[in-house]
């Protein structure tokens, strides 16, 4: 048993900046690779030269924002109850687990999809789409949408391999999808002279790879996954719930504010639309390492809080946050440089060229309090105050975003609904901030408490009686 021991507490000694490079550094290959592969696919559609199309894959993509961020909760409910079996040494549990959680994915997205399939119409058209875009946008949906529980089951697959502590064959899984998106992107676009419809094919072939490498490494090398009976899948569920719906309610906060923007958007056209759109996908290219730094910290986290290091945990979030302002600093000062040729990449004109330029310049800059939020969300998610994380992210995604782009779309027209969204973040990037460790000081308190009670208890039971002598 020394051996897993060494291996769950490797992040409570030595430098915790080194573990937050290191972790971030892997973690952030696959997750950028496949936002890399997103930006080429917006880039290969803006190449046929029809504004309509960009705007059409924008909305597109907000839906799917959607479904990827609820398949990123569930993952989160799958990886915690399965490590936790494979950390009692319970492999047998694992393997059910690993099972139930596979299944509950396919349930919940496969509602989904036949749920909201047949309101696609309507939907892109509550987003703003009106037209031929609309049209466009509903066309690429019905060929992608079937595919959504294909992939969020590889998503799982990904995330269980994490879980088994597999962080190589995990990053696999999400860049040979990215590499088939690469190679069969231009292949149908351009080579079979499928344009919009030759994306959606491609995505959706992607996702069949996405599912391929993530069962070879789960189910082959590993052996994890075990058919969950009904009855184990009955008793695993609250316990899956307990962590899902949190993590849910957290992760769909984001499309739902990002929702509102390209709503807001629409009515200044399908420039604006499709501008948003070219900054939809620069956003997780060119902050990546932060999206993947909120994720990566966890286990650090965790495992000091199991070791009641909270002299670490501080030092931990302190070196996350150095890393989010140095990393942001720079991209920022790459983008504001280079602001007029990342436009020009996408073929961007008129007002969708204002956008990206304008987000380049000073929008960029607001990735300050995101990364900050983004590791309070991870510090409250290990400590056990998930709940601070779903308010903060829904008050930025509502409170943070409706008011300052409604004030902005009015005073300074599609600039200002991009203005309004970055300045909303600002507030909740602080209060996060300042509320994790706020969190630590108040546990290593109740720590000192219980422990000092504890010590009484010890010495009350061991002390020597004394006893007066009797007349």
């Amino acid at each position: 048993m020394s051996q897993p021991s060494s291996i769950q507490g490797k992040f409570v000694t030595g430098s915790p900046l080194k573990h937050v490079i290191n972790m971030t550094a892997t973690a952030s290959i696959g997750l950028v690779s496949i936002f890399i592969v997103d930006a080429l696919n917006l880039f290969y559609i803006s190449m046929l030269g029809h504004g309509e199309l960009a705007a059409a894959v924008g909305y597109a993509g907000t839906f799917l924002f959607f479904f990827t961020s609820i398949a990123i909760g569930l993952s989160i409910a799958a990886t915690a109850l399965t490590a936790r079996a494979l950390g009692c040494g319970d492999r047998e549990g694992a393997k059910e687990m690993a099972g139930a959680s596979l299944l509950f994915m396919t349930t919940v997205m496969t509602v989904m999809t036949v749920v909201l399939y047949p309101l696609l119409p309507l939907i892109m058209t509550g987003m703003g789409a009106t037209g031929e875009t609309a049209n466009m946008a509903v066309r690429f949906m019905r060929i992608v949408l079937p595919s959504t529980p294909i992939m969020a089951v590889g998503m799982c697959m990904s995330a269980l391999l994490r879980a088994l502590g597999d962080a190589k064959r995990s990053m696999y899984v999400t860049l040979g999808a990215g590499a088939a998106t690469a190679i069969l992107d231009p292949l149908f676009i351009f080579g079979l002279g499928l344009g919009l419809d030759g994306a959606a094919i491609a995505n959706v072939l992607s996702r069949f790879v996405l599912i391929g490498i993530g069962y070879y490494g789960l189910v082959k090398v590993h052996g994890l996954f075990k058919k969950p009976s009904w009855v184990s899948a009955r008793a695993v569920l609250p316990a899956f719930w307990a962590i899902a719906m949190p993590s849910i309610l957290t992760q769909i906060a984001t499309p739902v504010g990002n929702t509102f923007v390209t709503s807001a958007m629409a009515k200044f056209g399908d420039e604006a639309v499709a501008g948003w759109a070219v900054i939809g996908r620069l956003i997780p290219v060119a902050f990546g390492i932060i999206f993947a730094l909120s994720g990566a910290v966890g286990p650090i986290l965790g495992q000091n809080l199991g070791a009641q290091r909270f002299d670490r945990i501080r030092e931990t979030m302190r070196e996350s946050l150095k890393v989010t302002v140095i990393y942001v600093l720079v991209v920022w000062l790459l983008l504001a440089l280079f602001r007029n040729q990342v436009a020009a990449i996408f073929g961007a004109t008129g007002d969708a060229k204002n956008l990206i330029v304008f987000f380049c310049l000073f929008v960029s800059a607001s990735f300050l309090f995101n990364g900050v939020l983004f590791v309070a969300n991870a510090a409250f998610n290990n400590l056990g105050f998930a709940f601070y994380s779903t308010m903060l992210n829904w008050g930025r995604a509502t409170l943070g975003v409706i008011p300052f782009v409604w004030l902005g779309s009015h005073w300074f027209g599609a600039t200002g609904v991009l203005a309004g969204y970055g300045l909303g973040v600002v507030i909740f990037g602080l209060v996060g901030g300042w509320l994790c460790f706020k969190v630590v000081a108040r546990l290593e308190k109740e720590a000192i408490k219980t422990q000092t009670t504890a010590n009484n208890a010890v010495d009350d039971a061991t002390a020597i009686p004394s006893f007066k002598p009797t007349s």
